[in-house]
């Protein structure tokens, strides 16, 4: 049994993790970051939570750009084959549900 308080939790690097725990291939990751992702399509769906901050996510449909705010509480739904990137603005603490070894 582990209890985490995702506010404390920070790393040493942008995107950053915390792995707490792999369910048959599936991830539950704690990300800590102050800086922008990479634009990139995972290879499996993805689950990504804002658990503190706030983020920017950018994403593309049929080539256009969109910008989502995420807040506390908000949660970003990627099906396999969505391009997307998280900008924070500041700090920012990002639970991320994904295949084992996603980008």
């Amino acid at each position: 049994m582990t209890f985490i308080k995702a506010k404390d939790f920070t790393a040493d690097r942008a995107w950053g993790a915390l792995d707490i725990a792999n369910m048959n291939g599936v991830t539950t990751r704690l990300h800590w970051t102050d800086k922008p992702y990479k634009w990139h399509i995972n290879d499996g769906e993805e689950v990504f939570v804002v658990l503190d901050g706030e983020v920017h996510m950018h994403y593309r449909v049929d080539g256009k750009e969109h910008i989502q705010l995420m807040t506390v509480g908000d949660i970003f739904y990627a099906a396999i084959g969505t391009e997307h990137v998280a900008h924070p603005i500041s700090e920012a603490r990002i639970l991320v549900i994904e295949k084992e070894g996603s980008v």
